[in-house]
């Protein structure tokens, strides 16, 4: 049952992150490189495709736990520069969207600690990492 809990739990972990590379940025990549390019970002169409491969690698890692570490690690730098750049609440003046934006920051704060979680503890069992490490020598 556990094992069964921990691929569930990891693949609806990473499906917010798959489906905003699969779903959203790479269908949209004009639109959402002009996007970034007017909330600051520098070289947008470059760190949008950077963006693109971080979320994609770092959410088939996690997914089939093999170097979830470093996955989580691409993740969690995609969640800390997105959260800077897109939810930066501090800035907004109008209430509605200065508590969207806070929601939003709030939910990537989650999400980076569940990387970190990630991070520390590796994917669980089971895992491509786990099954690797067992292969006789």
């Amino acid at each position: 049952m556990n094992a069964v809990l921990n691929i569930l739990g990891r693949f609806l972990l990473i499906m917010i992150f798959l489906m905003s590379a699969l779903g959203n940025k790479i269908p949209n990549f004009g639109s959402t490189a002009e996007y970034m390019a007017s909330e600051g970002v520098p070289a947008p169409m470059f760190l949008l495709a950077g963006a693109i491969v971080f979320l994609i690698a770092g959410s088939l890692s996690i997914l089939v736990g093999y170097k979830a570490r470093i996955g989580a690690g691409l993740l969690l730098i995609f969640l800390i520069l997105a959260t800077y750049w897109f939810h930066d609440f501090w800035t907004v003046e109008d209430p509605g969207a200065k508590q969207m934006q806070t929601i939003a920051f709030m939910k990537n704060l989650a999400l980076m600690g569940a990387m970190l979680i990630i991070f520390a503890r590796g994917p669980g069992n089971p895992s491509l990492d786990n099954r690797v490490s067992k292969l006789p020598e």
